[in-house]
C-alpha cells in the first residue's frame, strides 16, 4: 500500500503595480489577458477563469485607464460576432510581467529552497 501522497509546494511571486488605489496590473490582470489573447473575447476569457464577464470588462477597463495605451481592443462585429484581442501593448505588458515575475523568483531562489526544508510534506489541517 502506498504512503500519503506528498504535496507539491510552489512559490509564485506576486507582483502588483498600482496606480493610486487601482491595481493596474497584478497577476490575475495578467492572467485575463492571456485568456482573452487565447480565447480572443473578453467573455470567453472570463468563463476560462471563472470570472463573470462584468468583473473581467471591469478588470480590462481599468487596465485600459491606466496605460498609456489600450491593452485590449475590441472586435468589431461580423458574421461571427465581435470579440477582443490584446493590442501590441497588451502583448508586450504580458511578456515584461511574466519576465518580471522569473527574475523575482530567481532572485529568492536561495530562500525559497531554505524555506521548502522546513516545510511539512503533508501539513494536517
Amino acid at each position: 500500500m502506498a504512503g500519503p501522497k506528498q504535496l507539491k509546494f510552489t512559490c509564485r511571486p506576486r507582483i502588483r503595480i498600482k496606480a493610486g488605489k487601482d491595481i493596474a496590473l497584478g497577476p490575475g490582470k495578467v492572467d485575463l489577458l492571456e485568456a482573452i489573447e487565447r480565447t480572443g473575447s473578453i467573455s470567453a476569457g472570463a468563463r476560462e477563469l471563472g470570472l463573470s464577464y462584468r468583473r473581467a470588462w471591469d478588470l480590462v477597463d481599468t487596465m485600459n485607464h491606466c496605460f498609456k495605451h489600450p491593452l485590449v481592443a475590441r472586435v468589431k462585429g461580423g458574421k461571427g460576432g465581435g470579440g477582443a484581442q490584446l493590442t501590441a501593448e497588451g502583448r508586450r505588458i504580458v511578456d515584461l510581467y511574466r519576465t518580471m515575475e522569473t527574475k523575482a523568483l530567481k532572485t529568492i531562489g536561495t530562500e525559497w529552497q531554505t524555506v521548502q526544508k522546513s516545510l511539512k510534506p503533508n501539513p494536517e489541517k
